[in-house]
């Protein structure tokens, strides 16, 4: 009974000790992935449907699917002519969502400046502004 007690005491030690911990801040200095300050312009969606169907462009979407893809918990991207996918990021870390920031976007071309981080292939913006893109016509 003792020796189970000492083993919950020391459990619970542990996850005080673990609880305690600050999280992770960073103001993004030090060595990192390919940086660089930019602006691109791109579709607002879901993730799925274009990894998924290469018939996806930045200009031609179904609304429906992105939004029941968006329901569902699809992340959001922003989809440039170039069929690259920038993955919106905070500048903070641990990251935080950044969905609030682009819903009222969603299914709209936009215009987004912020710090764009590369890495093998993959495409991440920390949006500092973002504006619609009205005079770009879309078909969906």
């Amino acid at each position: 009974m003792i020796r189970l007690l000492k083993i919950a005491l020391l459990a619970c030690c542990g996850i005080l000790l673990a609880a305690s911990q600050s999280p992770q801040i960073t103001d993004m200095a030090g060595a990192r992935a390919n940086v660089s300050n930019e602006t691109i312009e791109g579709l607002v969606r879901d993730v799925a449907c274009p990894i998924q169907n290469l018939d996806n462009h930045a200009t031609s979407m179904s609304r429906k699917c992105v939004l029941d893809c968006l329901k569902g918990g699809s992340p959001l991207v922003i989809l440039t002519k170039d069929d690259r996918l920038y993955f919106p990021i905070s500048a903070k870390m641990p990251d935080t969502n950044q969905r609030k920031v682009l819903m009222p976007f969603v299914g709209k071309y936009v215009r987004a400046s912020g710090i764009v981080f590369e890495r093998s292939g993959t495409h991440a913006i920390v949006v500092t502004e973002i504006k619609e893109m009205k005079e770009v016509t879309r078909e969906g």
